[in-house]
């Protein structure tokens, strides 16, 4: 039998009247957006990857010019440190175009979708996937962190 603590908290109850195609769907949105924050990173590792490199260079051309090749360091300087990565544009102009033109408007409509369509209900999918998934009884398989942990012993 259930107690008011066993089961997911009201936050991840499914609101009345909401499908399980709905529920399916805005799991699928979550995920697509889930995706785009690691791809986000991905661009953020780029920026920081691309502004190290640009860094090092300095050190580059100041042991080329130790090492006598003023040639090599001029072009090196000239050529590449500060060089744009896509015409007129820096990894930082990338990385705020992707926030402000692909990432934000995902997130505001992803929220609004939520919010929408189920009281705006975060990760009901997984909720309810956790749900069917956990072993009654078990410790280990608590729906919360206030959830009795009952049962099962090693």
């Amino acid at each position: 039998m259930s107690t008011n603590n066993d089961g997911p908290d009201a936050g991840h109850r499914r609101p009345e009247g909401v499908t399980d195609t709905t529920v399916e769907a805005l799991g699928a949105l979550s995920k697509a957006l889930e995706t785009t924050e690691r791809a986000r990173g991905h661009l953020y590792s780029f920026h920081q990857l691309t502004g190290g490199a640009d860094l090092e260079l300095d050190r580059a051309v100041r042991l080329l010019r130790e090492a006598g090749h003023d040639g090599w360091a001029d072009r090196v300087q000239q050529e590449i440190v500060g060089r744009n990565v896509i015409p007129g544009r820096w990894t930082f102009q990338i990385v705020e175009d992707y926030n402000r033109t692909y990432y934000e408007p995902f997130k505001r409509v992803e929220r609004q979708a939520l919010d929408d369509l189920a009281d705006g209900r975060d990760h009901l999918y997984e909720a309810e996937m956790k749900e069917a998934r956990r072993t009654p009884g078990h410790p280990d398989h608590t729906a919360r962190p206030d959830s009795p942990r009952t049962g099962h012993t090693e």
